[in-house]
């Protein structure tokens, strides 16, 4: 396993531990490197090979685009080359960022979430950098897993529920975007939903994420909420942050293919941020949101309170 330093790397290995798994930091290897790479895979033999190692500074991506391209395609093929020899599967993780954010028109002209068949066009370099890995690994081998994920939170790592924590208690204030919508995806259950995908030897690209959708404001406005936070929380366009890599502003990806080849639906992302706190120790007691349905479990939550309203 590479990349298992990082959140999803960690909590990986803690979905694998029945198994004799090797998990390797950027320290262990550095996945740019395909000699290095070669050498770590033959000298393993693994079956199954689950690619965590990514660079997603997506600002920092866009500063840099030829080491984005460097970590985030030749390190996804350095490795499908290496598999391929030794018959191993390889599983690698991408991104809604490989979509342009304007929504794809559903029944009625309704929104609808991106499919693993809908046209990509990566708005930035980061985006650029995980489509071109995912076409290396397309064209290099059959027996591959590409997992597109989005708005990954975990316990261990930086993330934006952390960030938040962090920022509103030293603060007291917290200025969220409110028009970028996706679907929030705990580590802990993606690394089942990875886990439950490679057994299933239903090779291709599929999408797994958290049920349900909200946006940054919203999802703030939740961890507020449940955290106990007494904060000043304001709505803002993305505009007002004046970022050098452009976001997309419907990261929303529908899941059905998913299901169709055997991996069970994530928990809804409300139910999933409330066991992310409380394993973080921020869940107030009998901390439970109120307002909105979280779609999987019935959970709910509103943003008056954290607005002062």
């Amino acid at each position: 396993m590479t990349g298992a330093g990082g959140q999803l790397g960690l909590d990986l290995l803690d979905a694998f531990t029945d198994h004799d798994t090797t998990g390797l930091t950027r320290t262990d290897l550095d996945v740019t490197d395909e000699a290095a790479v070669a050498q770590a895979v033959g000298d393993l033999a693994p079956a199954l090979v689950v690619n965590a190692a990514a660079w997603t500074d997506v600002d920092g991506c866009e500063h840099d685009p030829q080491r984005a391209h460097n970590v985030n395609a030749l390190g996804p093929w350095w490795l499908a080359r290496a598999c391929d020899r030794v018959g191993a599967t390889l599983v690698t993780v991408s991104t809604d960022y490989v979509f342009d954010g304007s929504p794809p028109a559903g029944p009625g002209g309704q929104p609808r979430g991106w499919s693993e068949f809908d046209r990509i066009d990566p708005l930035n370099a980061y985006g650029r950098s995980k489509a071109a890995g995912e076409t290396l690994v397309r064209e290099t081998m059959r027996r591959h897993h590409i997992v597109r994920t989005a708005w990954l939170a975990g316990a261990r790592g930086d993330n934006f529920v952390r960030t938040m924590l962090r920022v509103g208690r030293e603060r007291g204030r917290l200025d969220v975007v409110d028009d970028q919508i996706g679907s929030p995806t705990f580590t802990r259950d993606l690394a089942a939903g990875i886990r439950q995908l490679a057994a299933t030897g239903r090779f291709g690209t599929v999408h797994v994420v958290g049920e349900g959708t909200c946006s940054w404001f919203e999802l703030a406005a939740a961890i507020v909420e449940l955290a106990g936070m007494e904060v000043d929380l304001r709505a803002q366009p993305s505009s007002a942050l004046d970022r050098p890599a452009a976001r997309p502003a419907w990261s929303v990806l529908d899941t059905t293919h998913a299901r169709a080849v055997g991996v069970d639906p994530l928990p809804g992302w409300l139910g999933g941020l409330t066991k992310l706190l409380a394993e973080l120790g921020e869940l107030v007691p009998g901390g439970a949101p109120t307002g909105a349905t979280d779609p999987s479990d019935g959970q709910t939550f509103g943003a008056d309170r954290a607005m002062g309203a």
